[in-house]
C-alpha cells in the first residue's frame, strides 16, 4: 500500500507518465522566467512561458514535483508557521499539466483515477467544488465521474461588484491567463470540527482541499474583457504533504513521516521532551525551506531574497531559544533533511557542507544580539499599558538587535499582544523599503514590448551581415517608420549583433542602407526577437534591406573578458572549494566582474594564486571548441549550468582546454592565448556569503599594470626612496607617525584633564543638586567620556552635560551619578538637547552621547537643558 511521502511523490509521477506526460525535474526555487515572483510558489512557474504561449517545448504534457516556498511578498505563510497544521514556508506542489492538449475531461478523469485507483482513498469522502457557472465541470463529475450531486458544490463570485473573484476562479494576476477550477476535498469526518466549503465553517479542519484543477480558457484584458484562449490549457496542483497525511491517516501535516523525523531529531539536538510543543514544527518547518534556498544559490542578506531566509533563520533561532537551546543547533539539522530527501533532492547531499555552513555564520551572529534583544523585549513588555508594542519599539529590536517586525510579531501573539506596524513602518524609512522592495514586484502581461518575430544569430561566425527589418518600434509602440533623428529599435531577421544576456553586454555598431545609417547603441532581447536599439540618422522603413556591422574592437574586448569569466570561474573552484558558484557577472568591454558564492574575504595570497592559475591557462592558448548537445548529455560532460539561467532541452556548451567547460550562449575568442593579461583589480563582499571580484584583460590590464608602478614609483619619489625600497622607507614613517599620535593623544588627554578641574568650580546648584552644563572649546569629542568620568568623581553627586562644536558637527555627552539616575536619565536629557541641534542620541540612564549637525544652534540648546533638569528635579 502506498504510505510515505516518497512513495506518493513517485506514484503520481509514475501515474501521469503512463499518460503521456513528461516528467520535468523541480525548478529552482528563484524563478528563471518570472521577474514578478520573489520565489517559485507553484508547480506552474516554470512553465508559465508555455502557458502565455512565449515558450514551445517539445511535449504537451508534463508532470512534476515541484518545491515551493510561500514566505514573502504577495505568496506568504510565514506567520502562520507552527500555529495551524497546514502552512508551511516550504512545501512540494505535484502536478499535471497540458498546454493546448487536454482539457477539462481528460484532467478531472485522470485526478479521479489517480485518488480513486491508485491511491485508493474512498469515494464517499471526496467532494468538489466548481465554479459557479461552469456546468461543464459540474456535469463531468456528475455524469461520468459519478459523483452525487449534493457533492459538487458551485462556489460563486465574493460580492456581486467582484466578477470572478472566488475561490474557484484562478488568475495569474490583473491582466493574463485565467480561468474556473475544480478543487478536490477529501472529509476527515464527523469528529472534525468544520463544514464543507462555501458554508460558515468552511475554515474548520474537517474538509480539506487536496487537488486544484484549474482550467485556463480566458485571456483577461486590463479593460475587464475575458478573451477566449486559442488553446486552453491545464494546470493542476495537489500539496504532497496535505495528501501524505491522509495517506498515513493522520490529521496534521507535521504527523508525517518527514516532518516526524525531522521533530524526532530537532527534539534530540535541544533535549527537549515535549514532541508536540509547536517550537519543534516550527524549527523543522524551516530547516526545509533554509536548506532548499540555500541550494538554489539564494544567500541571507538584508534585501529581496536573502533578507526572506535571513528572517526564516532568525525565526528558528528563536524558537530554539525559547526550547533553552544550549548551543547552536538549526545547522546540525541539515544531515537529517538531507537523510529525509537527499534521495528526490540529491543536490541536499552535494550540498550539504555548504548548507550547514552557512546556517552556523547566520546562527552564531544573530546568537551574540538574541539574549540581549529578548531582555529589552521583556523589558518594554514589563512596562507596557497596552495590547501593543509600540512601533518605534519594534524598530528598535530591529534597527538594534537584529529582530525582523514579523519575529517581533511573531513573540507578541504567543503573549496575546500585537505591533504597532503602522508605527514601525513610519520609524523604518528607508531601510523598511530597501528590506521590502522584494515584495513589490506585478506587472500586466499584455503592456509588455512584445515582438512575434526570430531573429537567426550569426554573430559567432560573422562580424557583418545582410539583412531585412522585419519590425520597427519607437519610444512607444510598434511603427512602419522611423524618422532621421528619432530613437527607437529595428528588429532584422538575421543579425550579427549579440543581444545582452549571461552577463554579456549587447553589441552596438551600424545599419547600413543606400539613404544612410541606423547607430546601433546597444541590443537586448525582445522574446525570440533581437531589439537593436539607437537612434536614425536617415529614414528607415519594414522590409529596409541594410548591412548590420558590429563595433568589432568593441567586440573583441567584451568576448576577452567573457572567455576570462570562464576561466575564473573554474579558477575559483579549484583554489577555493566546489561550493564555489556563479552568482552573477557583468563583461563589457572595459572589465568584467564575477560574482559568486564564498563565506569570507579570498585572502591577498588566494588572490595571487588565482590569478597566477588564471594566466597560466591563458599562456595554455588552448583552442575554444563549441557544440550543441542535449542538456543532460552536457551536464554529464561536466558542463556547469549558472544559477538561475533556464535553458532549452538542446544547449550550446562553450569548452576551454581541460579547465572549463560551462553552458554558455555568449561569444569567445578562439584561443585561450587572445586573452593576453588576467588582472584583478579588487575583491570584495556584495552580500553574506557572496564576494565579487573586478579584473581587466588584455590592453586594459597592460594599462593597469602601468599605472600602478606610475603610483610606485611616485610613492617612492615622495618618500625619497629608490622603488625596491619604497616599503621599508614607508613603515619606518609609519611607526615614527604612530608614535608622534600617541604623544599626542597623551598631551590632549592632559589637556582635558586639566579643563575638566576647572570646570567643577562652575557647577550650579538646581535644587540641591550639582549641575555642571558647559560648552568646550578645542576639545576632541573621542575624550568627552574621560572627561565625564573624571567630573563624576569630582562632583561625587551630580549631573553634567558637556558640548562641543566642531565645523558643523555637534557633540554631545550627558553623565548622571547612579544616586540621581531615578530623577534625571543621562538618555533623556542629551536627546532633549540633541533634537535641538539637529540631531538625536540615547544611552544608559547613567552615561548618553549624542550628536548634531546646527553648530550655531547648541548656545541656545544648552541653556534651555538648565531649565529641563531643574523640572525633573522640582
Amino acid at each position: 500500500m502506498i504510505r510515505s511521502s516518497a512513495e506518493i511523490r513517485q506514484a503520481f509521477l509514475d501515474f501521469f507518465a503512463t499518460k503521456q506526460h513528461q516528467r520535468v525535474a523541480s525548478s529552482s526555487l528563484v524563478p528563471g522566467n518570472d521577474a514578478t515572483l520573489l520565489f517559485t510558489n507553484a508547480g506552474m512557474v516554470q512553465f508559465k512561458d508555455a502557458f502565455l504561449g512565449a515558450e514551445k517545448r517539445s511535449y504537451t504534457r508534463a508532470t512534476s514535483s515541484q518545491r515551493c516556498v510561500r514566505a514573502g511578498g504577495k505568496h506568504n505563510d510565514l506567520e502562520n508557521v507552527g500555529y495551524t497544521a497546514r502552512h508551511h514556508t516550504f512545501f512540494e506542489m505535484l502536478g499535471n499539466f497540458s498546454f493546448g492538449d487536454y482539457f477539462k475531461e481528460d484532467a478531472i478523469a485522470y485526478a479521479w483515477e489517480f485518488l480513486t485507483d491508485v491511491l485508493k482513498l474512498p469515494k464517499d469522502r471526496l467532494l468538489v467544488t466548481v465554479y459557479e457557472s461552469d456546468d461543464e465541470a459540474f456535469d463531468l463529475w456528475a455524469n461520468k465521474m459519478g459523483v452525487p450531486e449534493d457533492k459538487i458544490i458551485r462556489i460563486g463570485d465574493k460580492s456581486p461588484s467582484k466578477k470572478y473573484e472566488s475561490d474557484n476562479f484562478w488568475s495569474m494576476g490583473d491582466t493574463g491567463p485565467c480561468g474556473p477550477c475544480t478543487e478536490i476535498f477529501y472529509d476527515h469526518g464527523e469528529g472534525i470540527f468544520g463544514g464543507p466549503p462555501g458554508s460558515p465553517d468552511e475554515d474548520g479542519d474537517r474538509f480539506i482541499e487536496i487537488w486544484n484543477l484549474v482550467f485556463m480558457q480566458f485571456n483577461r484584458q486590463a479593460d475587464g474583457t475575458m478573451d477566449p484562449l486559442p488553446k486552453p490549457a491545464v494546470d493542476t496542483g495537489m500539496g504532497l504533504e496535505r495528501i501524505a497525511a491522509i495517506m498515513q491517516d493522520v490529521h496534521s501535516n507535521y504527523e508525517i513521516d518527514i516532518f516526524q523525523n525531522l521533530i524526532a531529531d530537532a527534539a534530540a539536538l535541544l533535549d527537549c521532551n515535549d514532541i508536540e510543543h509547536k517550537s519543534l514544527r516550527v524549527i523543522a518547518d524551516h530547516i526545509r525551506s533554509c536548506s532548499f534556498l540555500i541550494a538554489d544559490g539564494v544567500m541571507p542578506s538584508n534585501e529581496g531574497r536573502g533578507y526572506v531566509l535571513r528572517r526564516i533563520i532568525r525565526r528558528a533561532v528563536r524558537h530554539g531559544h525559547k526550547l533553552e537551546a544550549k548551543s547552536h543547533f538549526f545547522h546540525k539539522l541539515v544531515a537529517s533533511l538531507a537523510k529525509q530527501m537527499g534521495e528526490a533532492y540529491p543536490e541536499l547531499v552535494q550540498q550539504q557542507a555548504v548548507i550547514e555552513k552557512i546556517l552556523r555564520v547566520e546562527e552564531e551572529q544573530f546568537g551574540r544580539t538574541l539574549d540581549r534583544g529578548m531582555a529589552l523585549l521583556e523589558d518594554i513588555l514589563s512596562n507596557m499599558d497596552s495590547d501593543t508594542i509600540a512601533g518605534d519599539d519594534v524598530f528598535k529590536l530591529y534597527d538594534t538587535y537584529g529582530f525582523p517586525a514579523d519575529l517581533t510579531a511573531d513573540i507578541a501573539r504567543e503573549r496575546q499582544l500585537k505591533i504597532d506596524q503602522n508605527g514601525f513602518d513610519v520609524a523604518m524609512g528607508l531601510q523598511r523599503e530597501r528590506a521590502q522592495q522584494a515584495s513589490n514586484f506585478g506587472t500586466d502581461y499584455n503592456e509588455q514590448l512584445k515582438s512575434d518575430h526570430t531573429t537567426n544569430f550569426k554573430g559567432y561566425t560573422n562580424d557583418s551581415y545582410s539583412a531585412t527589418v522585419v519590425e520597427l518600434f519607437n519610444s512607444e509602440d510598434s511603427v512602419n517608420e522611423l524618422k532621421a533623428g528619432e530613437t527607437g529599435i529595428v528588429v532584422l531577421d538575421s543579425t550579427p549583433f549579440y543581444a545582452e544576456s549571461g552577463g554579456q553586454v549587447g553589441d552596438s555598431g551600424m545599419l547600413t542602407f543606400p539613404e544612410g545609417q541606423f547607430e546601433v547603441q546597444d541590443t537586448v532581447k525582445l522574446g525570440n526577437a533581437f531589439a537593436h536599439k539607437g537612434i536614425a540618422h536617415a529614414d528607415i522603413g519594414l522590409n529596409r534591406r541594410v548591412k548590420a556591422e558590429i563595433d568589432t574592437a568593441r567586440r573583441d574586448a567584451i568576448v576577452k573578458n567573457h572567455s576570462a569569466t570562464h576561466l575564473l570561474h573554474a579558477t575559483l573552484r579549484e583554489v577555493l572549494g566546489d561550493h564555489v558558484t556563479q552568482k552573477g557577472s557583468l563583461v563589457d568591454a572595459d572589465k568584467l566582474r564575477f560574482d559568486f558564492s564564498h563565506f569570507e574575504a579570498v585572502t591577498a595570497d588566494e588572490l595571487r594564486l588565482i590569478e597566477h592559475k588564471v594566466n597560466a591557462l591563458i599562456r595554455h592558448n588552448q583552442q575554444r571548441e563549441t557544440a550543441l548537445m542535449q542538456i543532460d548529455e552536457a551536464k554529464e560532460k561536466g558542463a556547469m549550468a549558472l544559477f538561475g539561467e533556464k535553458y532549452d532541452d538542446e544547449v550550446r556548451v562553450v569548452t576551454l582546454g581541460e579547465a572549463s567547460i560551462e553552458l554558455c550562449g555568449g561569444v569567445h575568442v578562439e584561443r585561450t592565448g587572445d586573452i593576453g593579461l588576467f588582472k584583478i583589480t579588487s575583491e570584495s563582499g556584495i552580500a553574506a556569503g557572496v564576494r565579487r571580484i573586478e579584473a581587466v584583460t588584455a590592453d586594459a590590464a597592460l594599462d593597469f599594470v602601468d599605472e600602478q608602478a606610475h603610483k610606485l614609483g611616485t610613492v617612492a619619489a615622495l618618500v625619497k626612496s629608490d622603488v625596491p625600497g619604497v616599503t621599508i622607507k614607508v613603515e619606518q614613517m609609519l611607526t615614527r607617525a604612530k608614535g608622534l599620535e600617541k604623544e599626542i593623544a597623551e598631551l590632549k588627554q592632559q589637556l582635558a584633564a586639566a579643563a575638566g578641574a576647572d570646570l567643577v568650580s562652575q557647577a550650579q546648584d538646581i535644587n540641591g543638586v550639582k549641575v555642571l552644563v558647559a560648552n568646550l572649546d578645542g576639545v576632541e569629542s573621542k575624550a568627552l567620556r574621560g572627561m565625564v568620568d573624571d567630573l563624576k568623581v569630582k562632583i561625587g553627586s551630580g549631573i553634567i552635560l558637556l558640548g562641543v562644536a566642531s565645523g558643523s558637527k555637534v557633540s554631545l555627552i550627558a553623565g548622571v551619578t547612579k544616586d540621581l539616575t531615578g530623577q534625571v536619565k543621562a538618555g533623556e536629557l542629551v536627546n532633549f538637547v540633541a533634537q535641538q541641534v539637529g540631531g538625536k542620541g540615547g544611552g544608559r540612564p547613567d552615561m548618553a552621547q549624542a550628536g548634531g549637525s546646527d553648530a550655531a544652534a547648541l548656545p541656545g540648546a544648552l541653556d534651555s537643558a538648565t531649565a529641563f533638569i531643574s523640572e525633573k528635579l522640582g
